[in-house]
């Protein structure tokens, strides 16, 4: 089995309803988000898949989120996460929006996590 691993960042603020605690009140984060594949098959380049290609497809995942209130965002009029972006939601955000892009990277994406900081992350992995 063949593994590989990206990671880029984001920048974003949010606030938990909900919670009882110092995460209520408006804050922000500099994410860190790492992105796993894992599969069985190489292409004819000798690759899982292009690392170049990988990134570019973050990158766009990110730029919807990058620099804003995360409890703003909205699709089809509806809050994406509920109002309580947690790193767990955005995990699978960035996971579904991932895996929407193409038959191929829906067939080895198998893992997104989010780290809010250095000690704190959350995971979504099928």
């Amino acid at each position: 089995m063949y593994k590989v691993r990206i990671e880029d960042s984001f920048a974003a603020a949010h606030f938990l309803r909900d919670y009882h605690g110092k995460c209520e009140n408006l804050h922000g984060h500099n994410y860190k988000v790492y992105v796993y594949l894992k599969g069985e098959n190489l292409t004819e380049g000798g690759m899982l898949y292009d690392f170049a290609e990988l990134k570019k497809d973050l990158k766009s995942v990110l730029d919807v989120i990058d620099h804003t209130n995360l409890n703003d965002l909205t699709e089809n009029g509806k809050s994406v996460f509920e109002q309580n972006p947690s790193a767990e939601r955005i995990a699978k955000y960035i996971f579904d929006k991932l895996a929407a892009m193409s038959e191929q990277l829906k067939k080895l994406l198998y893992r997104v996590d989010v780290f809010e900081t250095e000690k704190n992350r959350a995971s979504y992995e099928i």
